[in-house]
């Protein structure tokens, strides 16, 4: 049987949340500017209202993340280049993430050392712990690398990071999105939208932890599974709506661009290895 957008998410997503993760999949890879009639009616089809995305908009303009663009009696919003930056590290893991690490790092924190930020976590007097990465971003800090840091990792997992909380988030996602065989035409573009924007809730606040210290019913895999292969499922269909819904100051936006097709080519080869 085939199911619409109101039977799979029966309720309206945060509109602060599903703005940005309609810059993410739709506007950014697609030139970078959208009208602000095409947001209020993209929204709409998810139940938030216009004075909603208006506050909405307003709230995300006040901190930095978009711009605004008057062309005679038409507003059109952009990201700010903070806010580019931000969305290309959201992009990765979303569309494009490394495997998880097999390592950790250990940091001697130094009286010069900067707040941490995640996924760094304090495990002690001077010391802090986090999953491997190229980029350790801790300018005064001693930091190397190690197999086994502590004993009992999942223990030790649990107790600084949210685990919780990202596998409920991970659940709710594959509990919404799992009976999803099949879609209406008309609601491609609005299934794949809400597809990243619970999926996007879940990864973005995963530590990604070597597997080691996860528990053993850890829904991340099974997620992402599911993730790429309705991606891909509906991505053409979605994408032919785009120019009937979405436009810039050039226009309505295409329904591909190299950057939209070159991130369809990494899901279709990650799905093949899946």
């Amino acid at each position: 049987m085939t199911q619409s957008l109101a039977q799979i998410c029966p309720t309206p997503p945060r509109a602060p949340h599903f703005i940005v993760t309609l810059y993410g999949d739709v506007v950014e890879p697609r030139g970078g500017a959208l009208w602000m009639g095409s947001l209020i009616e993209v929204c709409a089809q998810h139940g938030i209202s216009e004075s909603l995305v208006r506050t909405a908009v307003s709230r995300l303009v006040s901190s930095g993340r978009l711009e605004g663009v008057r062309v005679g009696r038409r507003s059109f919003y952009q990201l700010s280049e903070q806010a580019k930056q931000e969305f290309q590290n959201a992009s990765r893991i979303l569309f494009d993430p490394e495997p998880l690490p097999t390592r950790w790092q250990i940091a001697l924190l130094g009286p010069e050392t900067p707040d941490l930020r995640r996924p760094w976590v304090r495990v002690g007097n001077g010391a802090a712990l986090a999953p491997f990465t190229s980029d350790p971003s801790l300018p005064n800090a001693v930091v190397f690398e190690a197999d086994q840091p502590f004993g009992n990792l999942p223990e030790l997992a649990r107790s600084h990071w949210p685990l919780d909380d990202v596998a409920a988030a991970y659940r709710v996602f594959l509990d919404r999105f799992s009976g999803l065989n099949t879609h209406e035409a008309k609601d491609a573009l609005a299934l794949r939208l809400r597809l990243v924007d619970d999926y996007r809730s879940a990864a973005l606040a995963d530590p990604r932890l070597p597997k080691g210290a996860l528990p053993d019913d850890w829904p991340a895999d099974e997620a992402r599974r599911l993730f790429v292969r309705l991606y891909l499922a509906m991505s053409e269909s979605a994408s032919r709506q785009i120019p009937a819904l979405c436009e810039s100051q050039d226009g309505p936006l295409p329904p591909q661009t190299p950057a939209s097709t070159q991130r369809d080519t990494r899901l279709m080869a990650e799905a093949r290895s899946l």
